[in-house]
């Protein structure tokens, strides 16, 4: 039974343990709030006033599973979000040509910080630390400390819904609840491939109930919170920026599993040494997850001016801690070479729940903040704990103290039965 257990929740019950906590924290704030955190116009206010962070954090988990940190996220958004701007004011650039000329900064930038990380071997510390006060002067330089709006097209990419295609036959937004059957359809598939490969290989597998039950949770929730986006008010569903982070999270999350790349980073943040001896290209690698870093801050950046409707000179203060705190909640290890794409994006939406919560309860900016940090004290205390003599975690630290009881007790007994 425990095992089959172990196999529902897959086997990391520190992962477990952050969605648990997500969940809690949700049903909480929807008490405390008498059903407001649930309501389809705060779900997609919540969804879009966090895309950046949630963009950032897929980034900035690469940075810290290889070991480094990256503190220039921020101001690289921000210059890029005033580039993009005064580009298509000044220029008239078409919206479209403005992201790729924001994705081609992104780039420029991200392949200067990884030249001095990765050719140089200047710790990303310092590196970013640099960069952080460079393109937050080039921001107030490029904008003159003013705010510079952007057009309705390039809006949309911020701030725009999923079209309704059948408004007056269908009472609900049909591509919304597409995408989630999509969405429900692919998980199932996942699952039957995952149990049919294990049947094939392992002496004692699952029970079919297992992934029946991982199926029908998981496609129970996907489709309750899809049907409440699709039902909001008119003109909305669910909203354009939340898409591009889906389609993130899976894209990096098949990169960071499935590919030579992703495994590289995660060597090199285990051991840096020995992932050199065993062939890691430690350099290209290195110099990936910077440039990376960088470019999908671009698009955090691009993203935050959509919905905010102009690109100012506050833009980016302090949002690479708010990255920093997701992947750590989300379950990275601060010494590197453990971390999921999939957790961080559970840590992100338990800061983004934990604000929308804090606010829609009236709660000050001061107490937000010291929860805030609090939470994140105890996610990284609960991380440094679990590496104290080996121990993975403490659900492993009670469970190994269990089994070393027993292996004590069968010790004893023998002696006693001769």
């Amino acid at each position: 039974m425990k095992k089959n257990l172990k196999s529902l929740f897959g086997g990391d019950f520190r992962q477990v343990g952050m969605v648990a906590a997500l969940a809690a924290i949700a049903l909480f704030f929807q008490f405390k709030t008498d059903g407001k955190v649930f309501q389809a116009q705060n779900l997609m206010n919540l969804v879009m006033g966090n895309t950046y962070v949630l963009v950032l954090a897929i980034g900035m988990v690469l940075v810290i599973i290889a070991g480094h940190i990256d503190l220039s996220v921020g101001s690289v958004a921000a210059t890029v979000g005033i580039v993009v701007a005064v580009a298509m004011r000044d220029w008239s650039l078409n919206p479209w040509l403005a992201i790729l000329l924001g994705v081609a900064v992104g780039i420029l930038i991200g392949t200067w910080q990884g030249f001095w990380v990765a050719k140089w071997g200047i710790p990303a510390f310092i590196v970013t630390l640099g960069g952080m006060l460079l393109f937050r002067g080039v921001n107030q330089l490029i904008g003159k400390s003013l705010t510079v709006p952007v057009p309705e097209l390039f809006q949309t990419l911020g701030a725009g819904y999923l079209p309704d295609i059948a408004p007056e036959v269908i009472p609900f937004n049909l591509p919304t609840m597409i995408l989630a059957l999509i969405a429900v359809l692919a998980l199932a598939w996942k699952e039957w491939r995952s149990y049919v490969a294990k049947k094939g290989f392992e002496a004692d597998p699952a029970p079919i109930w297992v992934p029946a039950v991982r199926i029908l949770v998981l496609g129970g929730a996907i489709l309750i919170f899809a049907w409440i986006f699709a039902t909001g008010r008119t003109g909305t569903s669910f909203p354009i920026p939340g898409v591009i982070v889906v389609v993130l999270a899976l894209v990096y999350s098949f990169l960071a599993e499935r590919t030579v790349l992703g495994r590289s980073v995660y060597a090199i943040g285990g051991n840096k040494a020995a992932a050199e001896l065993t062939g890691v290209k430690v350099v290209k690698t290195n110099f990936f997850v910077i440039c990376n870093s960088a470019v999908l801050a671009a698009l955090a950046g691009m993203l935050f001016i959509g919905r905010s409707t102009a690109s100012g000179p506050a833009d980016g203060n302090m949002w690479e801690l708010d990255a920093i705190a997701a992947v750590f909640i989300g379950g990275a290890a601060v010494s590197g070479g453990v971390g999921t794409i999939m957790g961080t994006m559970v840590g992100a939406l338990v800061m983004a729940f934990l604000n929308n919560g804090l606010q829609l309860m009236g709660v000050g900016s001061d107490w937000t903040q010291i929860i805030k940090g609090l939470v994140l004290l105890a996610a990284v205390a609960v991380d440094v704990y679990s590496k104290r003599q080996g121990k993975r975690s403490i659900i492993g630290t009670f469970q190994n103290a269990r089994a070393n009881q027993k292996a004590a007790q069968a010790a004893e007994a023998k002696p006693a039965e001769s």
